[in-house]
């Protein structure tokens, strides 16, 4: 080996984890601090627990509630667009098909006041 290229090894580094587990092993840093270790972490643990780094989770969770929000404003409007539509009046134009006057005068006749061929036989 050439000498004066490798970092200093330390046989005893002191490893000290998040939930207060301290072991020791051979490493280049004198002393490592990690957020996980094999007595906590949820695999060896069975526990449901979500680990946040970075705040993913915060983050997910916010943009979870900006969805519904946003999914609750559209069904309003879609409401309003629809009482809208119910309340909209119909103007009619007498003497155009469709118009009441002919529906009345439709319903008025009836199936005894038929006229035609079939009528007469």
């Amino acid at each position: 080996m050439k000498k004066d290229i490798h970092p200093k090894y330390y046989p005893n580094a002191k490893v000290i984890c998040a939930c207060g587990e301290t072991w020791t092993t051979g490493s280049t840093k004198p002393e490592i601090r990690t957020d996980m270790c094999s007595v906590c972490h949820p695999f060896f643990t069975g526990e449901q627990r979500i680990v946040d780094t970075a705040g993913q989770v915060e983050r997910f969770e916010r943009r979870l509630g900006q969805r519904r929000e946003f999914e609750s404003r559209m069904a309003a409007r879609e409401r309003k667009r629809a009482r809208r539509r119910v309340q909209q009046v119909v103007i009619e134009v007498p003497g155009e098909p469709g118009s009441a006057e002919e529906e009345e005068a439709r319903a008025g006749e009836g199936p005894a006041a038929e006229t035609g061929p079939a009528a007469e036989a």
